[in-house]
């Protein structure tokens, strides 16, 4: 079991080493300059030679690269004396523990990696994802768990009634639900229960977790959380639904579930205690890959409805070319996803021998 575990944390150090690699030379091959995007008006050739010094960005690419893996490692090699260079131990960018030293000025020290600083606020794009990152995860969570309990239920009752009209129509929504984009049908939810129906629902078509009063301060607003989670999550019960389905009718064919039948047990008592839990297993894999992807993809969604979170912050970025805030958020999904996957092979492990074997 530890080298089942070992070689599957080296396949994710692998996978985020190349999504790293691929992450600073695309974003280093764009148009736009950084200098004058952060001097703006004030740019003249004195101040864009000392912006690209002090970046780093006047250094050959493959230098640059080492700095940036060097800034992103919690192991990491640093300069201790000259404070004009970039391997620096700069604490207004790390903190760290001293490990030990190499010569005289050099040291290999643990620390928490470094991300890079906002083009445009100046700060620090770890303090900017810390601050964000929470509520994108609160709506990425909600619209699963939506996406989970609506979808595992229509999935069986669609494989109860097979080839009826229940059947046929969760299908259709199923495939509706896939083709549609979350960016058009986060629009028209907006304009329809936000705007159309609002004098109904009470529900607005923008707004975050937390809206600020003037006489409490901030205040959790659940309500807003409503409209953007069941946009985000249609997507995904769709594929729940199908799923679901497509392994009910499978297991339900087994020759354990016609034995369970032929002692008389009826269909729900046949469902529940034997084939949901075999029929479970490919819809758990898509749940947990599915959170994992949500996190990422509510860019779009959290822009329509104005959620603060990090697809929020990404998108406005992307607008004003702030290169290290998108660097680092397309940064830490990557990391999600192959966190998430680990612990969803070690799951699969523990719980079946096989997959060990294999």
């Amino acid at each position: 079991m530890i080298k089942y575990i070992t070689k599957k944390i080296l396949y994710g150090i692998l996978v985020l080493y190349g999504v790293i690699t691929v992450i600073f030379f695309l974003f280093n091959v764009l148009p736009g300059d950084p200098a004058t995007i952060m001097l703006g008006q004030r740019a003249n050739k004195e101040a864009i030679e000392a912006i690209h010094k002090d970046l780093g960005t006047d250094r050959p690419i493959m230098e640059q690269y080492a700095m940036y893996l060097n800034d992103l490692s919690p192991l990491s090699i640093h300069n201790n004396s000259n404070n004009k260079s970039h391997w620096f131990l700069n604490p207004e960018k790390y903190s760290w523990t001293p490990l030990f030293t190499i010569g005289n000025n050099k040291s290999i020290v643990a620390k928490l990696p470094f991300l890079r600083r906002s083009y445009i606020t100046k700060r620090r794009v770890s303090d900017i994802i810390i601050e964000t990152l929470p509520e994108t995860a609160v709506l990425a969570f909600t619209s699963i768990v939506i996406a989970s309990i609506i979808g595992i239920f229509l999935g069986i009752i669609s494989a109860i009634k097979q080839n009826t009209i229940y059947d046929r129509l969760s299908l259709v929504l199923a495939v509706l639900g896939m083709a549609a984009p979350s960016f058009f049908v986060g629009l028209i939810i907006a304009w329809l229960f936000g705007y159309v129906l609002a004098d109904y629902t009470g529900l607005s078509p923008t707004g975050s977790l937390y809206d600020i009063d003037v006489w409490d301060g901030e205040k959790i607003k659940l309500k807003n959380l409503i409209l953007p989670s069941i946009t985000l999550g249609i997507r995904p019960l769709a594929i729940v639904v199908q799923l679901m389905r497509s392994s009910l009718l499978d297991v339900m064919n087994q020759d354990y579930i016609r034995t369970a039948k032929a002692k008389g047990l009826s269909m729900w008592s046949v469902i529940i205690k034997h084939a949901l839990k075999n029929a479970l297993n490919p819809v758990v894999t898509a749940i947990s890959g599915w959170f994992a992807g949500l996190m990422a993809g509510a860019v779009f969604v959290e822009y329509i409805f104005s959620w603060k979170g990090i697809g929020y912050e990404v998108f406005e970025a992307l607008t004003k070319n702030d290169l290290p805030v998108v660097m680092g958020a397309t940064l830490i999904f990557a990391t999600i996803f192959v966190v998430t996957n680990i612990f969803v092979d070690i799951a699969y492990g523990v719980l079946d021998p096989r997959v060990r074997v294999k």
